[in-house]
């Protein structure tokens, strides 16, 4: 089952692109509309509101009053606190009954108006939002929803900005365009990105990238960031500190489009544990892989100690966003390694400039080959040159402790 978070402003379009994705085979959970029936007449929330707040919540055929709630709910901060913890929880279960219910494949859209304001982008796997400028949405709630021009402008600024829309959205839904163009980009973000994400989650199948070398994205760390809140969810106090490293770390550097992720752990039964969970979250993990490159160390001048470089990698399922997920000891050589390099390449041009002649020439030796035969020759370039290096990266590391 994937789990997609769905939000926008008042205005945007959510609810087409809501309409659009159930047309195509999405589970689609309402959050408001959960939130009217859990406080339908006849309902336990209903009660303990009028129990809370009194009978003048209720309209004359007895069903909730909103605007009469809001008036006494939304006074101060202590009434709106008794609000939240009774309707909260049975919107919580709620929607967590519909989730269960939902089809083992099930692509589950959870509609959620406010999303990012409460918080809630890492509890999803994906999250979407639909985005319209201020003039389009504040237009299409006036001649199309009859809210006065003053009320809705209230309401849009009451809800989150654009700029904190953005931080949280793996996907942008564009839908300033024309009628029709936004169900357009729906329906392409179904079949090449959401479609294959739950087929590779449920199969086991972490995402690959080309070797290939692109241009510094600057979005690579915003996207590192949102992959970092979702695995602090997931490992808790299991996770030492999660870092964003590797060559998409370093700004200006040219790089493959992955995004590397270690996660420093206490040990390796502590990764293990995580193994499932991480699953289940969208980053299965990589059979057979469980050990780093190892390289000669003052414990082991061979450089034959593969425990010393052990480790468990998991990669994320999603095709739209391929990532590498280290779990490495604390204090291990390569859970420093990673670290420190990181830090080199971002301290010292001379070196970034070293580094990427060797991805060049690794580049240019994985060309026209694919799959295992593409990493193979990518690899047997750029090991050697790290083993080379190693020693420098711990000089230089130690120099600045």
């Amino acid at each position: 089952m994937l789990r997609i978070g769905l939000t926008g402003g008042m205005g945007a379009g959510k609810s087409t692109v809501a309409r659009t994705m159930v047309e195509l085979g999405a589970v689609v959970i309402d959050s408001d509309a959960i939130a009217r029936e859990v406080v339908a007449p006849g309902t336990p929330g209903l009660a303990a509101l009028v129990a809370e707040f009194g009978d003048e919540i209720l309209a004359e055929d007895g069903s909730l009053d909103r605007p009469a709630l809001a008036a006494v709910a939304f006074a101060d901060d202590t009434s709106r606190g008794k609000l939240n913890a009774i309707t909260h929880p049975l919107v919580g279960a709620r929607t967590a009954e519909l989730i269960g219910a939902a089809p083992a494949d099930a692509i589950v859209v959870q509609d959620i108006p406010l999303l990012v304001e409460n918080g809630l982008a890492p509890l999803m796997q994906l999250v979407v939002v639909v985005g319209a400028d201020v003039e389009t949405r504040l237009r299409r709630l006036v001649e199309q929803r009859g809210v006065a021009e003053a009320d809705a402008l209230a309401r849009i600024a009451a809800q989150a900005t654009d700029e904190q829309r953005h931080a949280v959205a793996d996907v942008w839904l564009d839908n300033n365009g024309a009628p029709g163009a936004v169900e357009d980009q729906v329906r392409a973000l179904w079949e090449h990105r959401l479609v294959p994400f739950e087929r590779n989650q449920r199969e086991g199948v972490r995402a690959r990238a080309e070797y290939r070398l692109v241009p510094h994205d600057p979005e690579w760390g915003a996207q590192a960031r949102r992959i970092i809140a979702r695995l602090h969810l997931v490992c808790g106090a299991a996770a030492v500190r999660i870092d964003h490293v590797g060559s998409t770390a370093v700004s200006g550097l040219p790089a493959k489009d992955l995004i590397d992720i270690q996660v420093t752990v206490a040990d390796l039964e502590t990764a293990d544990a995580l193994a499932d969970s991480l699953a289940a979250a969208g980053f299965p993990r990589a059979v057979g892989i469980t050990h780093d490159n190892p390289k000669p160390t003052p414990a082991d001048p061979a450089g034959t100690d593969v425990d010393l470089w052990a480790k468990r990698l998991h990669g994320n399922a999603d095709p739209g966003r391929p990532a590498n997920i280290h779990l490495r000891v604390q204090d291990s050589p390569g859970q420093r390694l990673a670290l420190d390099f990181r830090d080199w390449l971002r301290a010292e041009e001379d070196v970034r400039t070293e580094y990427l002649e060797i991805k060049r020439t690794a580049e240019r030796a994985a060309a026209g080959k694919s799959g295992e035969a593409a990493g193979e020759a990518y690899y047997a370039v750029k090991e050697p040159w790290f083993d080379v290096v190693y020693p420098r990266v711990g000089e230089w590391a130690r120099a600045r402790a």
